[in-house]
């Protein structure tokens, strides 16, 4: 509208520019599509950035939205490289960051019983574009687990102390890569992997397995990082583990964090 003064454009004496500026934790309606080629609805929370030089007093708020509603409902990780791509366009930026964080839901049917339930995972894109470079992409899973303390079966006549745990792996990838190949990736490497849905039979299962595979929070990132190590499209990766300990006041923690040779 002609004659509106636009106070976002004016001039900043300061000399200080921003890093990050734009709108963050909007929750936002999303499809994903999952290995089966189908769509899963879900609900993302999206932060969205760019940077600011020092001229320049604010940025234009509503364009971040803008662009977003202007791609689709539709994410993967082909079609989400291209919003901090629109957003250099649209804000004359240098530098933008955008992240969507989802619950992404598998269904899982019990070891015994097959009884089935739906068991979810937060998962996290986060991209960053340079105006004269290529998108960086790192794609996290958070993967709940079992854990059963190796040195407690050692040394106890009943059983041995377990817990859950969660594992939070990141990666950077030469190609893309399924988010339900890092959640089972992550799973085969624990004591035992969670259910939502679990019948007597399969509660003894699931014990009987973890008691025969018992795993320190050491154990479950070096199990992580050793698969990693074997995928060749897997060309960086951070696993973060912590144990929600059951018999001390604080939770144990490991990372390992690499770049893996192609």
């Amino acid at each position: 509208m002609q004659g509106l003064k636009d106070t976002q454009s004016e001039p900043d004496l300061r000399n200080l520019p921003i890093d990050r500026v734009g709108v963050k934790d909007l929750r936002y309606p999303v499809q994903i599509q999952d290995k089966e080629e189908h769509l899963q609805g879900t609900v993302a929370t999206v932060s969205l950035a760019v940077d600011l030089p020092h001229q320049y007093k604010g940025t234009h708020m509503s364009r971040f939205i803008e662009v977003l509603n202007s791609h689709g409902p539709v994410l993967d990780v082909h079609s989400i490289s291209n919003l901090p791509r629109e957003l250099l366009d649209r804000l004359n930026a240098q530098r933008a960051h955008v992240e969507v964080r989802f619950p992404f839901f598998l269904q899982k049917r019990a070891p015994v019983s097959k009884s089935p339930g739906l068991m979810d995972y937060e998962v996290i894109f986060e991209i960053e574009a340079f105006r004269d470079k290529a998108e960086d992409f790192v794609l996290t899973v958070c993967v709940p687990v079992t854990t059963l303390c190796p040195c407690s079966k050692a040394i106890s006549e009943r059983g041995a102390h377990n817990q859950r745990g969660i594992v939070r792996f990141s990666v950077r990838f030469a190609e893309p890569i399924w988010i339900e190949d890092l959640i089972r990736l992550v799973e085969r490497c624990a004591s035992s992997e969670l259910y939502s849905v679990l019948k007597r039979p399969d509660e003894k299962r699931v014990t009987e397995i973890a008691f025969d595979n018992p795993v320190f929070v050491e154990d479950l990132v070096r199990n992580v990082a050793a698969l990693s190590n074997e995928q060749e499209n897997i060309v960086w990766y951070r696993v973060e583990a912590e144990n929600f300990e059951s018999i001390h006041n604080h939770n144990a923690y490991a990372v390992i964090e690499k770049s893996v040779a192609q």
